[in-house]
């Protein structure tokens, strides 16, 4: 049987770091519900990064506390993830409540100086250290290696860096590794390939893809990553995002789109595609341009629009 496939929003946290303005608190708790409600499986929002780096995250660890706090409203069956970079971030996500701790390291060894101020073999260390951790406090803990298609500093990356970081996830007993393409380098025979190489490393591997789409080849990614055997699909609503500590910052892959594109199929029809259309159109609102994502301003292929609300 194949799998479900998880839908794993980062938006809220991939989506908005990059951005000049600044998401109100109320705002970004009306989009996080909305997707949630939406049927979304996870949603990322926030990261534990200082303040004064990444404004846009100053308010995180409020976010967290109202949204998982008891008694708290749940709209919808999603879990609620944030970054961590290090282990004092982890202690503030453990104190907040985050119920998906996310973590990951950059193969590329200029990357994760820029994003971390560590070389990847000192951040590998630290952030393997860090996740054991964080299942030790019984969170649900998802590990990843950026840059892993390419760096925009350093052009290509070794695949062999890319999987000796994998080992020492594994070796350490995480298996739920997702694999980002950051600078929007990867192509699909590539996705193929190196999907293909981390899912031989052990059976009980659950892996999940990230895709910029700085060339145009996101959606192309998404496909191939799910031919290899990937079952969880990182996106961001209407197409926002970009690592604010890369060469070229460049949106993800629209939640609106791949879902679009997976009901075409047959599959995720569960999710609510005009909710998702809904928010971003709302999220263009907000900032006042046009987004990336392409079916927000489409609207569905004839064989779906059946499911959007009227305008």
């Amino acid at each position: 049987m194949t799998p479900r496939i998880v839908l794993h929003e980062v938006g809220p946290r991939d989506g908005l770091q990059v951005e000049k303005a600044v998401a109100p608190t109320e705002t970004k708790l009306r989009w996080i519900g909305a997707l949630s409600e939406a049927g979304l499986d996870v949603v990322q929002a926030g990261s534990f990064v200082h303040p004064e780096k990444v404004p846009q995250m100053a308010d995180t660890d409020e976010l967290f506390r109202r949204l998982t706090a008891p008694g708290a409203e749940r709209k919808g069956h999603a879990l609620y993830s944030g970054l961590v970079l290090n282990e004092k971030g982890l202690d503030r996500a453990l104190a907040c409540g985050v119920e998906m701790v996310c973590l990951g390291v950059s193969a590329s060894e200029t990357h994760s100086r820029k994003n971390t101020g560590m070389g990847v073999a000192e951040a590998t260390g630290r952030i393997v250290a860090t996740a054991k951790k964080a299942v030790e406090a019984g969170r649900k803990v998802q590990v990843s290696v950026q840059s892993a298609f390419g760096c925009g500093f350093e052009g290509a990356v070794p695949e062999e860096n890319v999987l000796a970081i994998a080992r020492s996830y594994v070796d350490a007993g995480l298996l739920t590794i997702s694999l980002a393409d950051t600078a929007g380098h990867a192509c699909p025979a590539q996705v193929e390939r190196l999907f293909g190489r981390l899912l031989e490393l052990d059976p009980g591997i659950e892996a999940a893809c990230h895709f910029h789409d700085t060339y145009g080849a996101g959606m192309a990614n998404v496909w191939a990553a799910l031919r290899a055997g990937v079952v969880t699909v990182e996106s961001s609503f209407a197409g926002l995002g970009g690592c604010p500590f890369t060469k070229v910052a460049a949106g993800n892959v629209a939640t609106e789109d791949v879902v679009h594109t997976l009901q075409r199929e047959g599959k995720r029809t569960d999710v609510d595609l005009a909710r998702l259309i809904e928010i971003a159109r709302d999220v263009e609102s907000f900032f006042g341009r046009e987004m990336p994502g392409r079916v927000h301003r489409t609207g569905p292929a004839p064989q779906l629009r059946k499911q959007e609300s009227p305008a």
